[in-house]
This record gives C-alpha cells, sequence and structure tokens, in this order.
C-alpha cells in the first residue's frame, strides 16, 4: 500500500495541517471573508433599499384609472 502513495503527498506534508498556518495566509483568508461579507452587505442593502417603479402610462394618457 505505501507504494501506491509515494507521489501523493500525505496531510503530514502540507504546511497548513494541524494549525501550522503561515500569519500571512492566516491575514489573506481573514480579508477574503471579510471582502465577501462587506460585499454581500452592500447587495443586500441595495436590494432591500430599492423601489420599483410601478407606475404604467403617462401625464397625458394614464395607464390605471384609479377614480373608479
Amino acid at each position: 500500500m505505501s507504494k501506491l502513495n509515494n507521489g501523493e503527498p500525505s496531510l503530514d506534508k502540507i504546511d497548513d495541517y494541524n494549525g501550522n498556518e503561515s500569519k500571512q495566509k492566516r491575514n489573506t483568508v481573514r480579508l477574503v471573508i471579510i471582502f465577501c461579507l462587506v460585499v454581500g452587505a452592500l447587495i443586500a442593502y441595495f436590494k432591500a433599499t430599492s423601489v420599483p417603479d410601478d407606475y404604467v402610462g403617462t401625464k397625458e394618457q394614464p395607464g390605471i384609472s384609479t377614480t373608479k
């Protein structure tokens, strides 16, 4: 079985395994997560505060009569 895994790295050989990640990688991951949260918050804000314009027609020929 060991001959099959000679070319593949084991988890112990990976730099980030068992909490051995570098400070730069940790900060990069944090910045990406914060960036995604900020972009998501902006999209949610603009989607929640946008008011669709449902008016159909013009001043001369209104599309819906509300006097009936």
